[in-house]
């Protein structure tokens, strides 16, 4: 359908990179040291768009540049059969979650590139507890200043992100009782967490430029922000959300968010904007959506209280109607109200888990029936 907001539109492409862990079929723990050839089958079939990740339990892929979400759908799913057909070969399967149910960080071995080697010898026991996964989106703004305006608005929306993607609520064997335990990791390293604001582009490069000069990083690939300005495309990426173990919900999120996109620059077109509210603010509502996903609603800062998660959501649907009708993703994005329906999959390891427990099961075997619905779920839908 043709987009009917100015010939100046930007593009709304997408590009989606997941990250997954491998497990061994038999064990169902995260592979420590895997075949040397999986890596080299994984490029045979996927090329660039396979890479090796901080850890060697972990395995990265990202889209080609989507033209829209549909686009966006078909080459993460043969990207996920790929990799899923790799690792069979060898007896092991990705998880789509964004930590394991139960192998320890301290068992992990990591890859051996300088890239990784210079961040452990800089973050120490931080890096190494890295045994965490997540999704990042790019969506195409080719303007520099509008990808600084919207950073500063859509940051409003990060927790309603997280909240829908859950996918980390155990660590190590244990039931952390937080839905996305994934950020409380990631937050230990430096410049994480909420984006900072800026007044323009030129202002976001000159504190850049500051670090990069003091020699604390080399570029602004080491920001590591929940949503940033890439520093290799001109796109504006959302690194909060967990890996989705399903292929609908990241589909249905990576709808939610372009949509999102394109409602704040249509807004813009009309000299509006988003209201910009304080990082404290902001950050509570970060906080809810790790601790309880979507259970516990997430406050609505102009009536002062807390909503129930599935009002919000009707309300920013509502608002981006008219985008997903532009952007031809209306029924993607129909499927974040399924997310909701059916619970994230944090929602579901924990329910199998206790109905493992309720069964009779140990607790190594409970643990190990939750990565064989991980398994399961990472290939539905493909």
């Amino acid at each position: 359908m043709a987009r009917s907001v100015k010939n100046s539109e930007p593009a709304f492409t997408i590009g989606v990179e997941e990250e997954y862990l491998l497990v061994d079929k038999e064990t169902r723990a995260l592979v420590i040291d895997p075949p040397e050839t999986l890596m080299a089958e994984a490029r045979a079939k996927c090329g660039s768009q396979v890479t090796s990740e901080l850890l060697r339990s972990q395995i990265e892929i990202g889209t080609r540049v989507c033209s829209d979400v549909r686009e966006a759908r078909a080459d993460l799913a043969r990207l996920r059969r790929n990799i899923i057909e790799v690792a069979d070969r060898h007896g092991l399967a990705p998880i789509a979650a964004s930590t394991h149910p139960f192998s320890h960080w301290t068992e992990q071995k990591h890859t051996q590139k300088e890239r990784y080697e210079d961040l452990t010898h800089e973050m120490q026991g931080a890096a190494r507890r890295l045994v965490i996964c997540g999704m990042h989106v790019h969506v195409g703004i080719e303007n520099d200043e509008l990808r600084i305006d919207l950073m500063n608005q859509l940051a409003y929306f990060l927790p309603h992100l997280l909240a829908l993607s859950c996918s980390s609520p155990f660590w190590c064997g244990i039931d952390t009782g937080l839905k996305s335990y994934r950020l409380t990791i990631f937050d230990a390293l430096p410049r994480t967490g909420l984006p900072e604001r800026f007044a323009s582009y030129a202002e976001y490069q000159r504190h850049i430029r500051i670090l990069v000069d003091a020699g604390i990083i080399e570029d602004s690939t080491r920001i590591w922000w929940d949503l940033r300005p890439s520093g290799r495309f001109p796109t504006l990426e959302t690194r909060i959300m967990d890996v989705c173990t399903r292929l609908d919900d990241s589909i249905a999120l990576t709808a939610l968010l372009v949509c999102i996109m394109r409602m704040l620059y249509r807004l813009r077109t009309r000299n509006q904007r988003w209201r910009i509210y304080t990082p404290m603010l902001i950050h509570e509502n970060r906080w809810r959506a790790m601790r309880y996903s979507f259970d516990e609603g997430l406050i609505d800062f102009a009536k002062g209280r807390v909503v129930a998660f599935n009002e919000l959501l009707e309300d920013i649907l509502s608002l981006v109607a008219e985008d997903a009708e532009a952007l031809g993703c209306e029924k993607e994005l129909a499927g974040v109200r399924t997310i909701l329906d059916r619970g994230t999959s944090a929602h579901r390891q924990l329910r199998d888990y206790a109905a493992a427990q309720a069964s009779g099961a140990s607790v190594e075997d409970s643990l190990k029936a939750v990565v064989d619905t991980l398994i399961a779920d990472t290939a539905a839908g493909l």
